[in-house]
Parts: structure tokens; C-alpha cells; sequence
């Protein structure tokens, strides 16, 4: 194993773990925010929500990532959307990652007890108080281990986008490996890096998970 290269390049494999923080993050933003959307639509008494919402899920979770960051940047172009290769990469993984958090979402809301539902309309809520004060907040705790699984898989995920030329830990491992020939040093300082990157985000969601459940 050729430390001094390690040496070398690792400032470089620095900056674009950082690009992949930003990208996990503004991702995850995206894609709770599409998640909640899906399961508002999927939970929805009007039939028509409820089909849009299924329709997303269907379609998102049944083709590859990698074929919708490449209809998003490249395919784009052709109907009037222009966006650069991180603007990409951000919109294409979360609304990848918000399907399977539209699931995530809706099996903790319908998971709360019916009977406190009922409880809650017999005290006079409506369905929005309901849901407000009653079922999203005992949902909430339910929902964080999974979410967590959610965002440890879009983090390696991310790994998708130097397919579309984002600078981010595999590009640049890529791109190293093309000038040195030493793939094995270069994915294992990406794979070092990644496994950082999820391993203080788990412990993130580890620690919020204790805390709600105190609460």
C-alpha cells in the first residue's frame, strides 16, 4: 500500500467529502419533504391524492436511481430544464429517497393505536387537531429509526452522482485512479470517508432517537 500517495491526495478526498455532506444533507431535506408529501397523499380521503401519491411511490421505487439522475440531467435539456450536475444530483436522489420515506412516513402515522383516534374525536378534535396534537407526535418517535436507515442508504447513495460528474468522494477516487493507477488506495480512502460520513450520522439519529423516546 503506497502511503505516501495516501498522503498525497487525502486534502483532496477532504473537499469532496464535503461536497457529499452538503449533497447528503440538502438531500435529506428534499426527500422528508417529498416523504411527507407522499404520505399526506397517500393517507388522503380524496381518491384522486391517494392515486398520485401511489402512483409516485410505484414509479420512483421501481426504477433504478441511476436511470432518473440520468433522464434529470441529461434527458432534461430536451424539455426545457437546465440544471448543473450537483443541482441534479440534490433533486434526483431526493425525490429518489422521499418514495421510500413516503412509506416510512405512513407506516408510523397508521401504526399510532385507533383507539386514541377515537378517544380524540370523542373529546370533540378534529381531524387536523387529531393529527397534530394525537397521532404525529407518538408517529414521530416511531418513525426515526427508520428514517435513519433511510439516510444511511441515500448517504451511500450519493456515490450515484459521479456518474452525472459531481465532484464528490467516488468521482474523485475515480478520477485519482486514472493518474495513478492505484485503485485500491484511492477506494479506501473514500470508503474511510464514507464510513465516517454514516457512521457520526448514525450516531445522530441514535442520540435523537434516545431523546424522543424520553420525552
Amino acid at each position: 500500500m503506497d502511503v505516501e500517495l495516501i498522503l498525497r491526495v487525502y486534502p483532496f478526498f477532504i473537499e469532496a467529502a464535503w461536497v457529499t455532506i452538503q449533497l447528503s444533507v440538502l438531500t435529506t431535506i428534499l426527500g422528508l419533504a417529498c416523504g411527507a408529501l407522499g404520505a399526506a397523499a397517500r393517507l388522503s380521503r380524496l381518491r384522486v391524492f391517494r392515486a398520485i401519491g401511489a402512483a409516485y411511490v410505484s414509479v420512483i421505487r421501481g426504477t433504478p436511481a441511476l436511470i432518473q439522475l440520468f433522464i434529470l440531467y441529461f434527458g432534461g435539456p430536451q424539455i426545457g430544464i437546465q440544471l448543473d450536475a450537483f443541482e441534479a444530483g440534490v433533486i434526483g436522489l431526493g425525490v429518489n429517497i422521499g418514495a421510500y420515506m413516503t412509506e416510512t412516513i405512513r407506516g408510523a402515522i397508521i401504526s399510532v393505536d385507533r383507539g386514541q383516534t377515537e378517544a380524540a374525536r370523542t373529546l370533540g378534535m378534529s381531524r387536523w387537531e387529531n393529527m397534530r396534537y394525537v397521532v404525529l407526535p407518538q408517529a414521530a418517535r416511531l418513525m426515526i429509526r427508520p428514517l435513519g436507515v433511510n439516510i444511511n442508504a441515500l448517504i451511500k447513495g450519493t456515490a450515484l452522482v459521479a456518474a452525472i460528474s459531481v465532484v464528490e468522494l467516488t468521482y474523485t477516487a475515480q478520477r485519482f485512479i486514472g493518474s495513478t493507477y492505484k485503485p485500491f488506495e484511492m477506494f479506501l480512502i473514500s470508503g474511510a470517508l464514507y464510513m465516517i460520513i454514516i457512521y457520526a450520522t448514525g450516531r445522530g439519529i441514535a442520540w435523537l432517537d434516545r431523546r424522543a423516546r424520553i420525552v
